[in-house]
């Protein structure tokens, strides 16, 4: 795929219901944004099917990552204008790099992310797609590269781009509160950026900044039970696995299928990180690959002459979601073949395949991961502290330790 590089006015201005009018910083990256690759981020929902609880979470992977290049801007601001030292090349570099750290996530973004492809997470893929931009736009994209995959001399870089207190997450959590409505996501992005600091190569936070990421870390696990893990988001996100499941299993059995050509190309090969790397046809299609795929393809299926591929397809189609029920402890095979004896008393189920229809799994929340690239905090005594360790907030401590649950879902 070639870029359009022939507009002529390249000084574009997004208006965003976020933060306002967003300014493209340079030519170069308008060039970027306007490659199929990433204009591709506008057919992928950020938050799966999260709308069917909350309907105006509508909004799409590219609303996001060009929000989080906003506040990349800001933040090197910030930091240049307290002494760190960042180059224009590298300035560049990282707003490519927060640019393009989602441009491999699949239809309806996570819920899909391991049943299009074998083991092969988004950040994966999206080093992929950063090296076959490279081809096309030179070796702008290479610093980008390193600095995604943490390759580069300075370190705070990366952590800009993916930590735990990164641009990435600053701009989802407004986001997704934003277009979701529920107000517990709100985080005060201006006063973290402007608290940030790096100390001896790291991204830091100064110490009067404390509260402000406190209140961050409780809105991210808020926005994860209320939002992220709701339980009939839950259950419809397993759904769609289930019902792809299904009619990968189809094909298969060489039953008949309609998918797109793209969506086809994954139902008839498992593709792996060597595919990936060996086979330039693989990042082709799942370029080609986005949520219209998907939605065209349920509705088609609803009309399926498979009982269960037909029921899952036409249930999340008109919005028919599964029970689910929530518990501490794991649910047992006693559980799940209770379930199913119940749906086989039935006749509507007599000639489905339950294995499709009855699942069970975990969920984690952890808000706060202190062995994941800690949030440091930069003491007016010049000492660096982890966060759990200077907040007087005993939540913090609490919000470091995972909390799971276990889920059962099956047909109401």
């Amino acid at each position: 795929m070639q870029a359009n590089r022939n507009r002529n006015n390249k000084k574009k201005i997004i208006n965003d219901p976020i933060y306002g009018f967003i300014s493209i910083p340079d030519e170069f990256i308008f060039d970027v944004i306007e490659h199929p690759y990433l204009q591709r981020l506008r057919r992928i929902s950020q938050l799966g099917l999260s709308h069917l609880v909350y309907p105006g979470a509508v909004h799409t992977r590219f609303q996001h990552v060009v929000g989080a290049m906003h506040l990349m801007g800001k933040a090197l601001r910030v930091l240049q204008k307290k002494g760190c030292l960042i180059s224009d090349e590298e300035k560049r570099a990282v707003l490519l790099a927060i640019l393009l750290h989602d441009i491999g996530h699949g239809p309806f973004s996570h819920a899909l992310e391991f049943d299009i492809v074998k083991s092969v997470n988004h950040e994966d893929i999206s080093a992929y797609f950063i090296k076959s931009l490279e081809r096309t736009f030179g070796p702008d994209l290479r610093l980008a590269l390193r600095i995604f995959e943490d390759k580069h001399e300075k370190p705070f870089l990366h952590q800009l781009v993916s930590s735990q207190l990164d641009m990435d997450r600053l701009d989802y959590l407004n986001r997704d509160s934003f277009f979701s409505g529920v107000s517990e996501g709100i985080i005060g992005s201006e006063r973290l950026i402007e608290m940030l600091a790096v100390y001896k190569g790291q991204l830091v936070i100064e110490e009067k900044g404390i509260y402000s990421v406190e209140k961050f870390i409780v809105a991210r696990r808020l926005m994860y039970w209320q939002v992220y893990l709701h339980k009939t988001v839950v259950a419809a996100e397993y759904m769609l696995i289930y019902a792809l499941r299904r009619a990968k299993w189809l094909t298969r059995k060489k039953i008949e299928m309609f998918s797109s050509p793209a969506l086809s190309f994954f139902l008839n090969k498992d593709v792996s990180k060597e595919d990936f790397e060996n086979n330039e046809d693989v990042l082709e299609n799942f370029a080609l690959l986005d949520d219209y795929d998907i939605l065209q393809s349920l509705k088609v299926w609803s009309k399926h002459n498979d009982a269960t591929l037909n029921f899952l397809s036409s249930s999340i189609v008109n919005r028919q979601l599964f029970q689910i029920e929530i518990s501490k402890k794991p649910f047992s095979d006693n559980d799940i073949a209770n379930v199913k004896a119940k749906l086989l008393a039935t006749d509507l189920y007599k000639d489905m395949d339950l294995n499709f229809l009855v699942f069970s799994d975990k969920l984690v929340n952890k808000a706060y991961n202190q062995k994941f690239q800690n949030i440091n905090l930069l003491l007016k005594s010049g000492d660096v502290v982890d966060l759990s360790e200077a907040s007087d907030n005993l939540n913090i401590s609490a919000l470091a330790k995972p909390v799971e649950k276990y889920f059962l879902c099956y047909p109401r």
